[in-house]
């Protein structure tokens, strides 16, 4: 295992990025930030100025070239993708891109090719992948799926008479995400992203959580969308495996924003907003799981932990808000959406000390789905996986 960290050049420095990516590469032991790369002299200022990045540039190019860069950090708009990723795969660099992969399937399918032809390592910010919550629930879930464990009170009405049925023990999935639109960015509401809105930029979260639990191949898609802030949309794969996705932007951040049920061959594994990790019917697994805050303000209030002691201290939090006149204070105490990790996790892939975190083949499964779906909207129809 090499203790020496990985020289990341980000590129692409906006919101995203100098929250999360620039400053947990800056933080973990297993990276430096070497170059940052961005069009806005404000963003580099505070790429070095704040979080240390030891080099700055306006010119991608000199960021990819530098043989200092090891890694290549992608946190540009979809537009930008494929000439960068084409200028990575040139040098052989891995790749971290963020999500989605991209606008378009044909941009989609163009990178999944030249990823392929160059066989860097790649991995897709599907961040939650990398939450400690998901982790666990994933391993419990997956492996009850693929030996499962008689529970010794499953009530059994019909006993030795109950007959064969199809479907049994197959999974299925519900997802529900509660999200609040005036949050949202400003590109994500102007005309030019109208087509496809958050059915592709937050959606394809949810559809890759829902092939990876399910280990699947979906089939085929239906969906209905109100506007473009609520949708509901349902997933059948090959195998008999069903999913739900309800993504409502017409909520509240008062409330947790995700809820994940995974159910099949007699049990339940549940993850509250990725605070705790519950089980039913699955003997020797924990009922109850919790999980580390990050950035709390308010550690003597909710000391219970889990979803419980979240609620108290966003309620702390939502009242210190409204008493300052700063909306920005409600959020403290969030859950870890496992974004250090991920960088961290694509480290170890690289040095092939850790598994694949979320290839460019994971990407793309998780995109087509959210292109169905989008299509299923608006042609008020089921629309199947071959379609796109």
């Amino acid at each position: 295992m090499s203790d020496t960290p990985m020289n990341f050049a980000v590129i692409g420095c906006g919101m995203l990025a100098r929250m999360m990516h620039v400053p947990n590469i800056a933080a973990s032991p297993k990276t430096v930030l070497h170059t940052c790369c961005d069009l806005s002299d404000d963003a580099l200022a505070e790429c070095k100025d704040m979080h240390g990045a030891l080099h700055i540039t306006k010119d991608y190019h000199t960021a990819i070239d530098d043989p200092d860069v090891e890694a290549i950090c992608i946190a540009t708009t979809e537009k930008m993708r494929i000439p960068l990723i084409e200028a990575a795969a040139k040098v052989g660099k891995p790749v971290y891109c963020e999500k989605p992969l991209a606008r378009t399937l044909e941009e989609m399918y163009e990178i999944r090719k030249i990823v392929h032809e160059s066989n860097i390592p790649f991995c897709v910010g599907h961040n939650r992948r990398s939450s400690p919550a998901m982790i666990e629930a994933h391993r419990i879930f997956r492996r009850h799926m693929d030996t499962p464990q008689p529970c010794p009170w499953r009530y059994d009405r019909e006993g030795a008479n109950r007959p064969p049925i199809e479907g049994d023990g197959v999974a299925g999935m519900s997802v529900r995400i509660n999200d609040d639109w005036y949050s949202w960015k400003a590109w994500g509401m102007c005309a030019e992203t109208a087509d496809y809105g958050a059915m592709l930029f937050e959606m394809t979260h949810f559809t890759d959580l829902c092939n990876w639990f399910l280990a699947g191949e979906p089939e085929e898609v239906v969906a209905l969308e109100s506007g473009r802030l609520n949708h509901g949309v349902v997933i059948r794969y090959r195998g008999g495996e069903i999913a739900t996705i309800l993504m409502v932007g017409n909520g509240t951040f008062g409330y947790p924003k995700e809820l994940y049920e995974m159910f099949g061959q007699g049990a339940a594994v549940v993850v509250d907003h990725m605070l705790e990790v519950r089980t039913a019917g699955i003997e020797g697994a924990p009922d109850r799981i919790t999980y580390p805050m990050l950035k709390d303000r308010h550690p003597k209030i909710g000391t219970e932990g889990g979803l419980p002691g979240w609620l108290a201290k966003k309620r702390a939090a939502c009242k210190e808000a409204a008493d300052a006149g700063d909306s920005s204070l409600i959020f403290t105490a969030e859950p870890d959406k496992g974004h250090a990790h991920a960088i961290d996790r694509f480290v170890d892939e690289i040095r092939g000390e850790g598994p694949v975190v979320c290839s460019v083949d994971d990407a793309v499964a998780a995109t087509r789905v959210a292109f169905a779906a989008i299509r299923a909207a608006k042609e008020h129809r089921a629309v199947k996986l071959d379609e796109v």
